[in-house]
């Protein structure tokens, strides 16, 4: 700045008395009071010109910064552990071999396959690219764990789950030969895991476990329990096991198309579909009511079916063409389609009374879904009612905020899922290192019920609301 108003400077003569301070001071020309107004003023327009460009011309806008890879000044520190083969490409081989394929050595060679718990794949591989690639991400992955403010632990446990365990006897009536033992991989991963100096020296409270299936881990939950988990709800964890406090919620990965579309009402011609199980277990039971109060109404679509190419082709269709979508509870509070309605600008009608939701410090789920209480949802005619009540103008409304945040569902966008994962896996790195020190000085004792470390999930239910 200075150098750019020197030119405005007459050049000095010789004989002219320097302009510094000196011990002497030097009789200056007296100058008219309105050439220093006049000068004052100009030096403020250029000042107030430069603090205008650099502030709002240079510096990018705040929705920028939000939609853009810059990087994190301060990103975590996670060392993500080399476990044996057999935790991760193993169990996608497993899995392989156990629908007739043939075991594959070659880690390119293998396909993670599709279902809608693929965190822990969409994870480890992004931990597994170039930083240059991973700019802006609120983690670096560090080779040394000296330096590591957290451990991740890359069991594809959801998948481990689900690999076939036996294969079929053969015709003579032979004993069925046990292939793949899900229970006997999470004990090795703990034989492995408490061998681990990072392990034993913490008690495991800076460690993260991703187990997006409900039942993933089951076998070893307890000894794992200081960790932070990556759970889709707390459906069949313990108070003691899981909370709001330590762990994260993720969505599950959407199994259909996303709707491509603009806002609007006049192209979808249904008020409400739902494609899914009718019968299921615990709370999921409210299914089979609700088919029953719902499938004769005009304007609304119940099906049953279980997933399957067809089913999902079939799912697009209906979530596409219709204004509003059901999710009620399955065997557990959440499930795949409420995503699969988020992505189709579909609203979805939320009749889950103890669900928890991902991402929810930055999305107002009241902005993009109606939610039921199951008590007024079994009510005969409540449920219809309330839909049609609710205008076009308002439909719109809910659309043009499900378009907003639909990006945060997609695990392959690049400020997507996967990056507000270790956004909030960050955040709880002040709870942990309370933790750690916490532990250091309580003395053990046995709890018949959580102690103020833990704050349990929602145990309260919902009401029902339009926002």
């Amino acid at each position: 700045m200075s150098m750019s108003m020197s030119h405005h400077h007459r050049p000095m003569k010789p004989n002219r008395p320097s302009p510094f301070p000196s011990t002497s001071p030097p009789k200056l020309p007296r100058k008219s009071p309105l050439k220093q107004t006049l000068a004052a003023a100009g030096l403020l327009l250029l000042l107030s010109l430069f603090v205008f460009f650099h502030s709002f011309l240079l510096s990018p806008s705040p929705l920028s910064i939000s939609s853009q890879s810059d990087p994190n000044p301060n990103p975590i520190k996670i060392y993500m552990y080399d476990l044996p083969r057999k935790f991760t490409f193993g169990v996608i081989e497993s899995y392989a071999v156990a629908r007739g394929g043939e075991p594959e050595n070659n880690a390119k060679g293998l396909k993670y396959p599709g279902n809608q718990h693929p965190a822990e794949w969409y994870l480890f591989s992004d931990l597994n690219k170039p930083e240059s690639d991973r700019v802006g991400s609120p983690v670096v992955r560090v080779s040394d764990p000296v330096t590591a403010d957290l451990f991740y632990v890359p069991f594809f446990s959801s998948l481990s789950l689900v690999v076939n365990p036996i294969r079929p006897g053969g015709r003579d009536g032979e004993e069925r030969v046990s292939v793949y033992s899900d229970e006997g991989m999470q004990e090795e991963l703990m034989e492995w895991l408490e061998k681990q100096v990072s392990w034993r020296k913490n008690n495991g409270w800076d460690h993260v476990f991703v187990c997006q299936d409900p039942n993933a881990l089951y076998k070893v939950v307890d000894r794992v329990k200081n960790g932070v988990f990556l759970v889709s709800d707390f459906g069949r964890l313990r108070g003691d096991q899981a909370s709001l406090v330590k762990d994260v919620i993720l969505p599950y990965s959407h199994r259909i198309k996303s709707f491509g579309g603009d806002v609007g009402v006049e192209k979808r011609e249904s008020l409400l579909f739902f494609m899914g199980n009718r019968y299921r277990k615990e709370g999921g039971k409210i299914r089979d009511i609700l088919f029953q109060l719902l499938e004769n109404e005009d304007g609304v679509i119940m099906k049953h079916g279980a997933q399957s190419r067809e089913s999902r082709r079939a799912a697009t269709q209906g979530m596409h063409t219709s204004k509003f979508c059901l999710h009620p509870a399955g065997d557990t509070p959440s499930a795949c389609r409420l995503f699969d309605a988020i992505v189709s600008l579909c609203v979805p009608v939320i009749v889950s009374d103890y669900v928890e939701l991902p991402f929810e410090d930055v999305i107002d789920y009241q902005k993009i879904a109606i939610f039921v209480d199951s008590t007024s949802a079994l009510k005969p005619g409540f449920l219809i009612k309330l839909l049609r009540s609710i205008s076009s103008e308002r439909i719109l409304g809910f659309q043009e905020e499900l378009k907003k945040v639909k990006h945060y569902f997609e695990y392959e966008d690049l400020n997507g899922t996967v990056r507000q994962i270790w956004r909030q896996v960050s955040l709880k790195l002040p709870h942990i290192k309370l933790m750690i020190n916490r532990d250091k000085r309580l003395v053990k004792r046995d709890l018949s019920q959580p102690d103020c470390s833990c704050l349990c999930s929602n145990h309260t239910g919902s009401s029902t609301s339009l926002g």
